[in-house]
């Protein structure tokens, strides 16, 4: 199974890694399917504009909502969010490799991409996700712990697109 996981602690490194992934393999004609992400900082708070790329086409989906100024909760828009998997899923049919943004809460708790991910793995399409500490064990518990870690480094994942994509 070619799967794998990006992690990192530096605040948007892992969306850039993987956005430069994409647009890296869209170049060299492949069909890339899934979503990558872009975080914009809102003026005077703490928190940013979550807008995911449903790709290849590039639609754009803003996955977050405002909650207020004062909100802690999670801003999480999951109509949004099951709006980007239905497109993804839609696209799987000869797809060459799947890029997730996020295994986050929702794909712990079994919702989100989770069945997509799950789908093409079976399939066999090569599939790198990305994820954050607080869901790390849980995606490690859903892969079995079969998934490669990565860097959120663009040359190291596209080293490890280039061995996937190679058919068997």
């Amino acid at each position: 199974m070619n799967l794998a996981y990006v992690i990192s602690d530096q605040t948007g490194a892992v969306n850039r890694a993987l956005s430069s992934l994409a647009d890296a393999l869209m170049a060299r004609g492949l069909r890339v399917i899934g979503t990558t992400q872009t975080d914009t900082p809102r003026p005077k708070t703490h928190h940013c504009d979550m807008d995911v790329r449903v790709l290849p086409e590039g639609t754009i989906i803003r996955i977050s909502q405002d909650l207020g100024p004062n909100s802690r909760g999670c801003r999480l828009d999951p109509n949004a969010l099951e709006s980007a998997v239905a497109q993804t899923q839609a696209r799987l049919d000869g797809a060459d490799i799947l890029i997730i943004n996020k295994f986050g809460k929702h794909e712990a708790e079994g919702r989100g991409f989770r069945e997509v991910i799950g789908e093409a793995a079976a399939r066999g399409i090569p599939v790198i996700v990305g994820t954050n500490g607080l869901n790390v064990d849980a995606f490690q518990d859903f892969c079995d712990g079969t998934a490669t870690a990565l860097p959120a480094e663009a040359q190291a994942l596209l080293d490890w697109a280039d061995t996937a994509l190679v058919p068997a």
